[in-house]
């Protein structure tokens, strides 16, 4: 009995193969898990200063070999961005939280807080918004600040009052109040140094003239209707340190810069993209002022714009392992393998590649020669059997004496061997009694030869 017998080389490299082909795959698995996620993000604002922070990031987080990237895209001004992340065009985007459509975002960090500053000329008699009336305040940042507007108009019903308002941009800005255009200037500008130097040089200064800064007494109240902003205290001297301007804390509103995700952003990916942002918040700092703001967002469950869970899992620390996050998968891969490995093995043995060649042991070829003797048609066929057993019984007996374990033990040998010498002898009573059989055996012989 043979089988199909696959040659040693092919087995060989058959094995190589399969080896090959798992560790490409296990290579290729793990390229594709640390490979980094590139992300799309919308940024944009009037200066370009906004890009140019986001840029930096994008810039710091290659140098980290952060597994999430940013590729920037420098839309002009935060409504813009606001517009791209809406229609779906990027996969993040740096808004105001009040301006755009933001029913579909989800918080990933707050980049920077926009406080709004409405500030007179210096020796103005406008010390309060009530006393605007009749006046023109130039908003600089036009649509983006359309908000703020709205708000003020409603909550001190400036329209009725005849208050109006005329976008600026920040190189007409000063030539307007020079020349009377404007009585006042609103602005939304994150407290830095940078930005507090540029609203100053929109008025003419000195130790006997300053500036006003314009209060909001309602802004607790805007703040409970319109969550996206808050009241917030303008620190004294603020814009000035001496003599100090505000001469006292003023109350405002304030609003947040947030980097933002759709919700159907992986969990995992907006992890990394929140715990690399606050790493390259603590690398970048000196470089510029503007990244000491990066925070994390409200992680209330009534916040006005709500975090994304998988930031939430970084801040909360509660985010899982390599292990925790896989177990199932750890689990059920080995009972997986291991179902396709019987699967496999069946088919291969279904097919008969690969299986010995059965060899016939002395015992098989002894009680093989039952039939034969059964069959045997003459004393000479006897007698060769006879002699093929005795050859047999020989072979093994020498194996046995030399301590082959292979070797059939004696006892077995001489109960086989009994009992062929009784069929022998059966046979060969058979032939003597009756010729006829001996006749037609060489008949037969006769005619196959």
């Amino acid at each position: 009995m043979s089988s199909t017998r696959v040659p040693i080389w092919l087995r060989a490299a058959l094995l190589l193969g399969i080896v090959a082909f798992c560790a490409g795959a296990g290579l290729l698995g793990y390229r594709w898990f640390t490979y980094p996620v590139t992300l799309t993000v919308a940024v944009g604002s009037a200066d370009g200063e906004a890009a140019r922070a986001m840029s930096s990031i994008a810039s710091q987080l290659v140098t980290d070999g952060a597994p999430v990237r940013l590729k920037v895209v420098d839309t002009g001004n935060a409504v813009e961005s606001a517009k791209s992340f809406a229609a779906g065009k990027v996969d993040l985007a740096v808004v105001r939280g009040d301006v755009g459509d933001l029913s579909q975002a989800q918080a990933i960090a707050v980049l920077a807080h926009v406080t709004v500053l409405l500030v007179a000329p210096p020796g103005s008699s406008i010390d309060g918004i009530e006393k605007l009336s009749g006046r023109t305040v130039g908003v600089l940042g036009g649509e983006a600040n359309a908000g703020i507007v709205e708000v003020l108009n409603k909550t001190y019903d400036l329209t009725r009052n005849k208050v109006s308002f005329k976008n600026l941009i920040p190189q007409d800005a000063r030539q307007a109040v020079q020349s009377k255009q404007v009585a006042a200037l609103l602005v939304a500008v994150p407290l830095t140094e940078k930005y507090l130097t540029l609203v100053k040089g929109f008025f003419p200064q000195s130790p006997k003239s300053l500036p006003v800064l314009i209060g909001f007494e309602s802004a607790a109240a805007i703040a409970d209707s319109n969550h996206a902003y808050e009241s917030f205290d303008v620190p004294k001297g603020t814009l000035r340190g001496s003599p100090p301007i505000p001469a006292d804390d003023v109350t405002t509103l304030r609003t947040s810069l947030y980097i933002v995700a759709k919700k159907s952003l992986n969990s995992d990916t907006a992890t990394n993209l929140a715990q690399s942002i606050m790493k390259v918040r603590r690398e970048l700092l000196r470089e510029n002022p503007l990244f000491a703001q990066i925070t994390a967002p409200s992680l209330d469950a009534d916040a006005y714009l709500p975090v994304h869970p998988g930031a939430a899992a970084f801040y909360n620390g509660t985010q899982q392992g390599f292990i925790d996050e896989y177990s199932n998968y750890i689990y059920l891969a080995p009972m997986m393998l291991g179902g396709i490995a019987s699967i496999l093995a069946a088919g291969w043995k279904f097919l008969g590649v690969g299986q010995p060649t059965f060899r016939e042991g002395p015992l098989d070829t002894l009680y093989g020669f039952s039939r034969r003797i059964r069959g045997a048609g003459s004393e000479t066929e006897l007698s060769s059997i006879e002699e093929e057993i005795a050859n047999i019984l020989r072979t093994e007996r020498r194996r046995t004496e030399t301590g082959d374990e292979s070797a059939v033990d004696a006892a077995t040998l001489n109960v086989i061997a009994h009992r062929l010498e009784n069929l022998i002898h059966d046979r060969r009573a058979i032939l003597m009694n009756n010729p006829t059989v001996a006749s037609a055996f060489q008949v037969r012989t006769r005619d196959h030869g």
